[in-house]
């Protein structure tokens, strides 16, 4: 008799198959499926899915969006004074100039970041994280932390470990079979 999965009774409504009742019915539709790849797979895809929910709904009880935190973010990692120009954005987000220069608005508009023309080039624009932007950075990342660690709390630390030097090594697999594949398709905006 099967076993209730925690995927399984996450969420009341429409139900996702297990996974292997998932694994059951692509080995049925397509019988070259290596059962152990698409667990892997699968797995990773859901955790990804739901990890994304729930990281929209922290940054949305901080009244930012995905967007917007993806923006802080960058500016956050491109170190101090946390600025940058608009194409830069762009480009490490995987956006077209015309989605960032929506989204800048956006943010400039609720005092995350300013915009303000470059003084050693008057043509260029700057984008710079306000303390308020840093602010509501700060905060997300408390929330992502005790979510991560709720979420990793049943492995040792050695598991954890071992997890996550397979994943980056699956990562860097992916990273060299597909070096383009860091942005996004479409603009999300």
């Amino acid at each position: 008799m099967p076993t209730e999965t925690p995927e399984a009774s996450a969420t009341p409504g429409p139900q996702e198959p297990s996974l292997d009742e998932q694994i059951a019915a692509y080995q049925r539709e397509f019988g070259d499926l290596d059962p152990q790849v698409e667990k892997v797979v699968s797995a990773l895809g859901r955790l990804n899915r739901r990890m994304n929910v729930a990281y929209g709904r922290q940054v949305a009880d901080l009244g930012i969006s995905n967007a917007e935190w993806e923006v802080l973010k960058t500016l956050v990692l491109s170190g101090s004074p946390y600025r940058m120009g608009p194409g830069e954005l762009a480009k490490r987000l995987g956006l077209t100039p015309a989605a960032m220069t929506h989204r800048i608005d956006r943010m400039a508009g609720e005092g995350l970041v300013t915009r303000d023309r470059d003084e050693s080039n008057r043509v260029r624009v700057i984008v710079e994280l306000t303390d308020e932007g840093r602010s509501k950075w700060l905060e997300a990342m408390r929330m992502a932390t005790n979510f991560e660690e709720d979420l990793l709390q049943d492995l040792s630390g050695a598991e954890r470990s071992l997890l996550g030097e397979l994943l980056i090594r699956v990562l860097r697999r992916v990273e060299h079979d597909q070096p383009d594949a860091g942005g996004r398709l479409t603009d999300l905006d």
